[in-house]
């Protein structure tokens, strides 16, 4: 007897069948054939089992189901130890990971290496409960620090690993993100341009967009072309409306050169970057900040202090640094990103994510790509009843209407239609902590608490059991396509432009909704 745990009920009654039978995956067919039966059995306190039947009993159960009502009826957490297995079958893998990096940086994009760690000439952990502080990847950080390099935390709390530590209010990490973007727009490409050819190579910065007319003055539309330079300054400029939310949903006037092409009227997403984060120029319209420590117009280093509570010239000093230490490496710098205290996470992230566009460190974002099935809208779509919250009411101010009194899951499901991955209900379901609310009709349910039907088997010993029960072995996990295309700081998506947050912005904290539209665009 060993080191698993099952439900008392349940393998009592899973062994007089497979007694009678012989065959595991038969015996699973039968024990779950009779539903009313096996529900009744379930919910007895579990008691301990040897691993190698706790195997064979997990095993039986993810041939037959994926046998039988198709692989993707089988589903586990991206760090369940049988998440492996479980892709391999082509079951769902279901992944915590924001959805902010395969907007900004494309899909599967790829991680740093192990090498790359102790390459990372700076690093900023960036987040609550880092795995970094408390994972295998901690000795590359070690390695490096006896290479020079140099550790930046920012949170609510510091961390031992650090140099220095910028203590943040909750959920304001992305006001010092478009602070320190701010600071980099204007002294490495306006008073110098040491990231000018990275940008017109491997980003959307040089693109062209339309201009829509609104209110008597411009929004951005979508993009329209691939352009030739970064910006289309020199001649004539019109003004252009953006989203503000720091000051509730309101409304930023700010100036952008223009050309012009038959009706059309046209400028870059640089210009565009450039406006929203209220790096001024001469000669174009519109309300911009007097210098860094301008409190009232974002999105200056003064202007952040108030929300986040680090001082300006700390802000200031992080982002020169940043800066200088791209250019000076050639990109070897990196943000190691946590869990973010606001409903606004995906906001915050891609604010983050355009520091390391502008510097040239793509490769930076120190987390693997997150293919898989994203587990909130899988718990909202499967596990939660409709909610009543208006998604609507987070649009910005001259949006369209287009979530006019909709709630999350009915945005989930257009989303789903229009081809956003994912996957049926699950029968059988992997999980390495517990998780609230979950799918119903879960034939097994594999996980730490007493709430599961088994505690996680050893997980070689259930791959080599459903090798047997196949009678070959699993495929391996696709990795994907790999990564390729421009970084890109517009996200040109109708249901981004409806939010506000097609271009970097900030949203604090305060009451979000189950499932913002913003999660789901790809």
């Amino acid at each position: 007897m060993g080191g698993s745990q099952v439900n008392q009920a349940l393998v009592r009654l899973y062994f007089e069948v497979r007694d009678g039978l012989r065959d595991p995956v038969a015996a699973w067919a039968k024990l779950t054939g009779n539903s009313q039966q096996y529900t009744r059995m379930r919910g007895e306190r579990r008691v301990p089992l040897d691993d190698g039947t706790a195997a064979e009993l997990a095993a039986a159960a993810i041939v037959h189901t994926a046998a039988e009502h198709g692989p993707e009826r089988v589903a586990a957490l991206a760090t369940s130890p049988l998440a492996g297995l479980v892709g391999g079958l082509g079951g769902a893998v279901l992944t915590e990971h924001p959805c902010a990096p395969e907007q900004v940086l494309g899909p599967r994009f790829a991680g740093p290496g192990a090498d790359d760690w102790a390459r990372a000439a700076y690093v900023l952990l960036w987040g609550e409960n880092n795995r970094l502080v408390r994972t295998a990847d901690t000795p590359w950080v070690i390695a490096g620090r006896y290479k020079g390099q140099k550790v930046v935390a920012i949170g609510t709390h510091p961390t031992r690993l650090s140099d220095e530590t910028l203590v943040v209010r909750p959920g304001t990490d992305g006001a010092l993100a478009m602070a320190m973007g701010h600071v980099l727009l204007k002294e490495f490409f306006l008073d110098r341009a040491p990231f000018d050819g990275h940008a017109m190579e491997r980003t959307d910065l040089p693109f062209l967009v339309r201009l829509r007319p609104k209110d008597g003055a411009f929004v951005p539309g979508g993009v329209v072309a691939e352009g030739r330079r970064l910006s289309v300054y020199g001649g004539e400029a019109a003004e252009v409306l953006l989203p503000r939310f720091d000051d509730g949903p309101g409304v930023l006037r700010r100036g952008v050169p223009v050309l012009r092409d038959g009706d059309d009227v046209l400028t870059t997403v640089f210009d565009l970057v450039l406006a929203v984060y209220g790096v001024a120029r001469p000669g174009l319209p519109g309300v911009w900040p007097a210098g860094y420590d301008d409190r009232a117009e974002p999105y200056t280093p003064g202007w952040q202090e108030a929300c986040t509570g680090v001082p300006a010239s700390r802000a200031l000093k992080i982002a020169r640094e940043l800066g200088v230490t791209a250019e000076k490496t050639g990109g070897r710098c990196m943000i190691v990103p946590g869990r973010l205290e606001t409903p606004h996470a995906d906001t915050a992230y891609r604010a983050m994510l355009a520091l390391l566009v502008l510097t040239g460190c793509g490769t930076g974002w120190a987390q693997a790509g997150g293919a898989g099935i994203p587990l909130v809208p899988y718990l909202c779509l499967h596990a939660c009843g409709e909610d009543r919250s208006d998604v609507g009411a987070l649009s910005w101010a001259l949006a369209e209407g287009l979530f006019a009194r909709r709630t999350s899951r009915s945005v989930l499901l257009e989303a789903v239609r229009d081809g956003w991955p994912m996957a049926p209900p699950p029968r059988v379901l992997a999980l390495p902590r517990p998780i609230y609310p979950l799918p119903p009709d879960v034939d097994l349910l594999i996980g730490p608490d007493d709430h599961c039907d088994l505690s996680p088997p050893d997980a070689r010993l259930v791959a080599d059991a459903v090798s047997r029960m196949l009678g070959r072995p699993p495929a391996a996990e696709p990795d994907g396509p790999p990564a390729g295309g421009r970084m890109r700081l517009l996200v040109d998506h109708a249901w981004m432009h409806e939010y506000g947050e097609a271009l970097p912005t900030y949203r604090p904290p305060g009451l979000g909704v189950p499932l913002k539209p913003t999660q789901l665009v790809r």
